[in-house]
């Protein structure tokens, strides 16, 4: 009688050391890698070619809040065809936007807003 007692006992106490996966090392969890959406990316590459094109037809100025506003009033196809053409084939494209009436008028903004703070 006292070996089953054992047996169960034994059966019990290994219980505990079963391997969920046999033959499997444990997996820990991998890290989630930063990806920048392709809108972000395209935008950013964009932003260099508008930023030296603006820079270009106006040395000397900020250029900044006037690329703002080029990036503001232009397409998410603009902006990929920009940053593909980069700096040799931008100048075009960038006047078309810069031509827009919604452009120009920010950028008008922009430029009272930058006389204002001198």
């Amino acid at each position: 009688m006292r070996l089953p007692l054992i047996l169960t006992a034994a059966a019990l106490a290994l219980s505990g050391c079963v391997v969920q996966n046999p033959g499997m090392a444990p997996v820990a969890p991998l890290p989630v890698p930063q990806v920048t959406p392709p809108d972000a990316a395209i935008r950013s590459s964009a932003r260099v070619v508008v930023n030296r094109e603006m820079a270009r037809r106006l040395p000397g100025a900020n250029v900044a809040p006037y690329t703002d506003c080029v990036l503001q009033n232009a397409t998410s196809a603009e902006l990929a065809s920009i940053a593909a053409a980069g700096a040799a084939g931008a100048g075009n494209a960038v006047a078309a936007i810069v031509g827009r009436p919604a452009t120009t008028q920010c950028i008008a903004g922009a430029a009272a807003a930058a006389k204002q703070a001198a």
